[in-house]
């Protein structure tokens, strides 16, 4: 039996204690006072857990970040876990209640569970006097539900320090299966610029940007490809001003995934280099993509290979899965650093009124993360992550 999930099963309870500390700590990503205070709460129980390093990064507009530091620096590239405290729900919008083994409320699927499993994943390693040969970085950020704008230079900064990096973004399904795909993303506006003139005097001298933006939407949607995965919505429009005037404007938001790097440049170059439909209209697209999709190669294969092998010994098969839906990930990813994510809580309902976590499920998945973090910052022997008589394990 596992050194590790025993002693995570034995501390279930304060598990489940410092994921309601960080539960009731509200934190919606607009609000500054309520990140910020979140922010200090783990701060809090990562000092008393673990130990270690703590720097703050401090933020005007969004909550500070946290980076968090545990083994040795030794000049070796470390091994970096990335999680977000931010949430979308306004404070007291969702009551926290407990029924059972089910624990309901804000940010405990998305992704407070996620940070309550790693903070216990590495007072595990610390209890257990398991060998490190390099420095854990744990970076938390505060502004992942609205773009990460403020922290995606942090998380790129750190991800070219590392040799691998984990997310403990919560899981997919039932059973909890990991993350080892995720599509790229970005957001485009499309503005048209028409002229405008009266629908019954001299509607022949206008050109509309309202049937430009028509025949824009069909276009755009015929770059669309299920079988590769690549999708173009059109979400919001806006046009025009009155039914007897011809528009003399018009915009649309347009949301794009892609699940191959590669897919990029030529869907970039046809959404942001526009053809024109309706004689005398302009149109104008800005906007990037914002992540570029983790996608499932040969580095993503071996972490996942190495995460069912530390299941299999804890006496359960893990899934993989993929998802629509980005994540900070993204950016390890899109830098070529290799990144498994869904290593959270098993539970459903993000960012919906039913969001909860399964509690008895919070040793294994803890388990899970510290045992995959040493197969990589130490590669120890079988014996080392098993129970012996501990005279060849060192502390950190």
């Amino acid at each position: 039996m596992s050194k590790i999930l025993d002693y995570l099963k034995e501390n279930q309870l304060s598990m489940t204690e410092t994921l309601l500390a960080l539960t009731r700590a509200e934190s919606p990503s607009y609000s500054k006072i309520d990140v910020d205070y979140c922010g200090e709460v783990l701060r809090n129980e990562y000092t008393r857990l673990v130990g270690g390093n703590v720097d703050v990064i401090e933020k005007e507009e969004v909550g500070n970040q946290y980076k968090f530091s545990f083994g040795p620096d030794n000049g070796l590239k470390q091994v970096l876990i990335i999680g977000h405290m931010d949430t979308v729900w306004d404070v007291g919008a969702r009551p926290i209640r407990q029924d059972g083994d089910i624990l309901y409320g804000p940010g405990v699927f998305d992704m407070k569970g996620g940070l309550t499993i790693t903070l216990w994943a590495l007072k595990a390693i610390k209890e257990t006097g398991a060998f490190l040969d390099r420095k854990i970085t744990f970076l938390v950020t505060s502004d992942e539900e609205i773009g990460s704008s403020h922290s995606k230079e942090l998380i790129e900064e750190e991800a070219v320090r590392s040799s691998v990096v984990f997310v403990p973004e919560s899981s997919i399904g039932p059973d909890g299966a990991v993350k080892t795909e995720r599509k790229g993303a970005g957001q485009f506006l499309l503005r048209i610029e028409g002229i405008t003139a009266h629908a019954g005097i001299n509607a022949w001298d206008g050109a509309s940007a309202t049937e430009e933006l028509a025949y824009q939407i069909l276009d755009l949607k015929k770059l669309a490809d299920r079988g590769e995965g690549i999708s173009v919505n059109v979400g919001v429009v806006q046009g025009g001003t009155r039914a007897n005037v011809i528009a003399k404007e018009a915009t649309a938001e347009i949301d794009v995934r892609i699940t191959k790097k590669s897919q990029a440049k030529n869907l970039l170059d046809k959404i942001l280099n526009r053809p024109t439909f309706v004689k005398g209209t302009k149109v104008h697209v800005e906007g990037v993509l914002e992540r570029y999709p983790l996608e499932r190669n040969e580095h993503v294969i071996e972490l996942y290979e190495q995460l069912k092998e530390i299941a299999n010994a804890h006496g359960y098969a893990l899934g993989e899965g993929s998802s629509g839906g980005a994540s900070d990930g993204n950016f390890t990813a899109g830098l070529g650093i290799p990144t498994i994510d869904g290593l959270g809580p098993i539970g459903d309902g993000a960012h919906a009124e039913t969001e909860h976590v399964l509690l008895s499920n919070l040793p294994n998945r803890a388990a899970l993360l510290a045992e995959i973090i040493l197969k990589n910052a130490g590669n120890p022997k079988e014996e080392e992550l098993y129970v012996h008589d501990g005279s060849n394990s060192q502390s950190v």
